[in-house]
């Protein structure tokens, strides 16, 4: 009889891929999506849907009890919110009932794996060091912050078997965030954000999804940041996507105070129309940190987890999906 796993935000990015894993490793799995979500994707995959209400913990709990998961890895939440307030709730408070109820009403549930954010750890603000797990957690982004809330959440909650990963920029196919930047190399525009080095770092979707399922019988009561063990240069990424789709660009940099402004107006546009901002100052504090390199030393000696990616590897794979499938 095949174990069953509970993966939450399954219709997203991430959540594809740690699908495509956990059946790849022959579990059962029951796929928490909400009733608006594009599904279209995940028809011809063996998986069973359900509609979690996490703001309900009576229902909550009642349809945990029905499901009695195993393993559940929860990779819902969100990335852009009106609010540190909205995004709390959402991150921290939605990731905390799951656990408190499934920890109470699930006999068989042997780990809870949380698909966090090394956002929650922030970047290091010299071009030196490197962010590991003893790093201390200065985020920069409300996104960030209400990452760290959920794992501080998570550890408060008794009896519970869990591991928190960490991964850094993650990038793959689906992905529609990184993409935007390969839109626009397509278009023959390369731009930057100011002219300052860095050092950062990603980890291929396939990859992340590889170790939630290793973190599922190993790592208890542990964090381990995620990446490919390397660290690039600001222009890797465009330099390696111009290679693999022989693109011509132009390259230029964009006035730091000229790119705050317009994040300030998208702000301000965005809160009259009580949406979400794209685009914030947070976001392009974030994205001109100096160093995000990461290290996965701890992920390696007690997950078994190996990156089988590069950068140059996996932006290959990505961009012939995304040519593949008309996307670029």
């Amino acid at each position: 009889m095949r174990e069953r796993v509970l993966i939450t935000g399954a219709s997203g990015f991430v959540g594809f891929h740690l699908i495509e894993e956990a059946l790849q490793q022959n579990l059962e799995v029951y796929a928490a999506v909400r009733k608006s979500s594009n599904t279209n994707h995940l028809k011809h995959l063996d998986i069973q849907y359900i509609y979690l209400d996490y703001k309900d913990l009576p229902a909550l709990k009642q349809q945990l009890t029905q499901l009695n998961p195993d393993y559940i890895i929860h990779a819902a939440g969100v990335t852009s919110a009106r609010s540190q307030a909205e995004y709390n709730y959402i991150n921290a408070t939605h990731t905390f009932n799951l656990a408190s109820a499934a920890v109470e009403v699930c006999g068989n549930l042997k780990k809870f794996v949380l698909i966090g954010s090394l956002a929650a750890i922030g970047p290091l603000k010299t071009f030196e060091g490197i962010i590991n797990e003893t790093t201390p957690p200065h985020p920069v982004t409300a996104y960030g912050r209400s990452k760290l809330l959920a794992e501080e959440q998570l550890r408060t909650v008794e009896n519970l078997n869990y591991t928190i990963l960490r991964p850094t920029a993650v990038y793959g196919p689906r992905d529609t965030g990184i993409f935007i930047f390969f839109k626009q190399l397509v278009k023959g525009i390369e731009p930057y954000i100011g002219n300052a080095p860095q050092k950062l770092s990603f980890i291929y979707v396939k990859d992340v999804a590889k170790a939630a399922i290793k973190a599922l019988y190993g790592g208890n009561h542990k964090t381990f940041n995620l990446s490919d063990g390397n660290f690039y240069s600001k222009y890797e990424l465009g330099d390696i996507t111009k290679e693999v789709l022989k693109l011509k660009t132009i390259k230029f940099h964009l006035p730091v105070n000229f790119v705050k402004i317009i994040a300030v107006v998208s702000e301000k546009i965005s809160s009259l129309s009580n949406k979400a901002a794209v685009v914030n100052l947070e976001k392009i504090d974030e994205l001109m940190a100096v160093n995000w390199s990461c290290d996965n030393e701890n992920a390696k000696s007690e997950l078994g987890f190996y990156p089988t990616y590069n950068l140059h590897k996996g932006l290959t794979e990505t961009l012939t999906w995304y040519k593949a499938n008309k996307w670029l």
